[in-house]
């Protein structure tokens, strides 16, 4: 996620997380995911396209009070010594998806860099920066890592983006920016102060219309006061308004998941709204515009159970707040950090982003903990982002989810079956018209 999403909530002022409730998990299966502040739920192209999204929205690592601006152009000798500057380019495979790369000159000589992804807004930090002969690499564990070849008038430098998955690396080349095409990025909304705990909001604006048939982004994101989607289904909606796994919505027609809707909606009253307010505005929206009545069931189904393993748990307890918000940090496929978190949200995370089935808390673990999981995936994981894993083959490679999961937490997973609860749909219809 897309993922941090990349769904969520902060691991500290700046840094964003992914939604920790069992529902916001799939947006980063798809997409992205949603940070406390902007949440963007959020292999072929198009999933690679929703990866970046997602990385770029769980990688933010800065707060900046300003955007950056284009240098006036030195010299060429000058450009081609120094990459300190403004580069923008667009990746063509992912949809013309633009970039746009600060690099700075540090005390000791070295670069720093900052990325903005314009399509939603979002900017982090690039974990490691390096020039070595003309060849620029810039690296971060979340979205991968780009390299290129700085041209001979130093104005551009081609290279490609590798996240390390599906068909390989996609051409990127990035251009200095000069004031006249420097591309304008969208400031982020101001803070708001947050909605009443007790407020009971509804979407007072809400337009929805049919995605483009080419897009190939999908994402659900709230900033500030704003609820958006681009190129999700009823089914969606359906999962992140009300926390399911999709073998958990029964008797859904076929075009629930077929049909793509873009989606703007705004809140009535003040303030900003929790994600627990966010999710009850879908469910009321879902009502209201499409129709949806449904009943609440029980099934056996089949599950990935979460247990004590014979040793013991082996997780900190959470230093933080308990009544604070949990932080989720997808790192990439097979790494994952948790902050502030319960059970719950481990369950939640494997169960819409690793699994192929439900995942139920049977540890009796309660409270708020600090934890890490390493490991290294198979064939069967991550299927819900359309990737295709090799399996490690490498001595040094991290054991397998079941192993790591054992070792690193101290719990079990093992496949059984278990009784939860289903929605089961007895009317829906597509949206009404705005």
């Amino acid at each position: 996620m897309c993922f941090s999403t990349c769904a969520t909530q902060k691991l500290d002022d700046n840094l964003r997380a992914m939604p920790s409730k069992r529902g916001s998990f799939f947006l980063l299966t798809r997409e992205l995911c949603a940070p406390m502040k902007q949440r963007e739920f959020h292999l072929t192209k198009t999933i690679l396209a929703r990866l970046v999204i997602f990385a770029a929205v769980f990688g933010s690592l800065l707060d900046l009070s300003g955007w950056p601006g284009a240098n006036a152009q030195s010299s060429g000798n000058e450009l081609t010594k120094n990459i300190a500057d403004t580069w923008q380019g667009a990746i063509h495979d992912w949809n013309d998806l633009r970039i746009v790369v600060v690099i700075s000159k540090m005390g000791n000589g070295g670069y720093s860099a900052i990325y903005y992804v314009i399509a939603t807004g979002t900017r982090g930090s690039v974990d490691l920066t390096t020039v070595s002969g003309g060849t620029v690499k810039l690296e971060n564990h979340g979205i991968g890592s780009y390299e290129g070849r700085l041209s001979q008038n130093g104005k551009s430098i081609v290279g490609t983006w590798n996240l390390g998955i599906g068909p390989g690396p996609v051409p990127l080349t990035l251009e200095r920016a000069t004031p006249d095409t420097a591309w304008r990025i969208p400031q982020s909304p101001p803070q708001q102060a947050p909605m009443a705990p007790d407020a009971n909001p509804v979407f007072e604006v809400a337009t929805i219309r049919p995605s483009r048939p080419d897009e190939g982004r999908m994402t659900l994101s709230m900033r500030a006061r704003r609820f958006s989607t681009i190129n999700v289904s009823l089914i969606d909606l359906i999962r992140y308004a009300y926390d399911l796994h999709v073998s958990q919505i029964l008797k859904a027609p076929a075009w629930a998941e077929s049909d793509k809707y873009d989606i703007t909606a705004e809140p009535d009253g003040e303030g900003e709204p929790s994600e627990k307010q966010w999710k009850v505005m879908c469910q009321k929206l879902l009502a209201d515009r499409f129709g949806l009545n449904f009943h609440r069931d029980e099934k056996r189904v089949s599950a990935y159970v979460l247990s004590v393993a014979k040793s013991g748990p082996k997780l900190s307890r959470s230093m933080q707040d308990p009544t604070a918000a949990p932080s989720i940090l997808m790192q990439g496929l097979g790494a994952v950090s948790f902050k502030n978190a319960d059970i719950s949200d481990l369950a939640g995370y494997l169960q819409q982003i690793v699994l192929d089935r439900p995942a139920v808390d049977q540890t009796g673990l309660s409270g708020k903990w600090d934890f890490a999981l390493k490991w290294s995936p198979d064939s069967s994981q991550f299927a819900s982002l359309g990737v295709s894993i090799p399996e490690a083959d490498s001595p040094d490679s991290p054991p397998k989810l079941y192993t790591a999961i054992q070792e690193q937490l101290g719990l079990k997973l093992s496949a059984d079956s278990a009784l939860t609860e289903v929605l089961v749909i007895d009317q829906v219809q597509k949206p009404s018209p705005n």
